[in-house]
């Protein structure tokens, strides 16, 4: 029977190396795998994207109320929860009719039908898409984490304001309203704090 030679060092080390950058490729795609949902969110809010609405300051709030030209446009307001969060959300009103470019203030109302704290998050869009990069939010409730007592109720605002600048924009002509939608999703259970400490 033919012996086996033993492996050489050199090819013990290239096995070690080879070994070693597969495990960094899979840490690499594991922390890409957790920034993906932040960084795709920070892209969609710089650019409109997918009918994500951008965040202003109330500088650039104040712009475009110098812009406006009186006309107006209309908004709709959507909200709807995902199944197994017992929340009753909605909006306050479901249109209104604003001037482009003067700010303006929306709320939603939000409610925990169950017996037990519950903690939801809200993600958004608006359409058409293409109204993204023109729907200005100055504050919102959106991605913050909401906790409600059994039973409560509160009333959640959105400031807000369309920039004049989708006047000049031919993709955006013939464009009569714009929908505002919100979900709420149940978040994920906080890590209990350690014992002693205080948030």
């Amino acid at each position: 029977m033919a012996s086996i030679a033993p492996r050489s060092d050199d090819q013990n080390r290239r096995n070690l190396r080879t070994g070693l950058m597969a495990l960094a490729g899979a840490l690499a795609m594991l922390g890409l795998g957790y920034a993906s949902v932040p960084l795709y969110r920070l892209f969609c809010q710089v650019t409109g994207f997918g009918g994500t609405t951008m965040v202003a300051s109330e500088t650039q709030a104040a712009r475009a109320a110098a812009a406006a030209t009186g006309q107006t446009i209309s908004i709709r307001f959507d909200a709807s929860a995902e199944a197994g969060l017992p929340w009753t959300f909605r909006p306050s009103q479901a249109t209104d009719t604003i001037t482009i470019g003067e700010r303006d203030i929306a709320t939603y109302v939000a409610r925990n039908n169950s017996d037990k704290p519950v903690t939801g998050i809200a993600t958004f869009n608006v359409t058409p898409e293409t109204a993204g990069k023109y729907f200005n939010k100055i504050q919102c409730f959106c991605f913050t984490e909401q906790t409600l007592a059994p039973g409560q109720e509160v009333v959640m605002p959105v400031l807000y304001f369309v920039d004049p600048a989708m006047l000049e924009d031919p993709n955006m002509k013939g464009v009569e309203q714009i929908t505002l939608s919100y979900t709420f999703h149940r978040a994920r259970a906080p890590l209990p704090a350690a014992p002693g400490r205080t948030n």
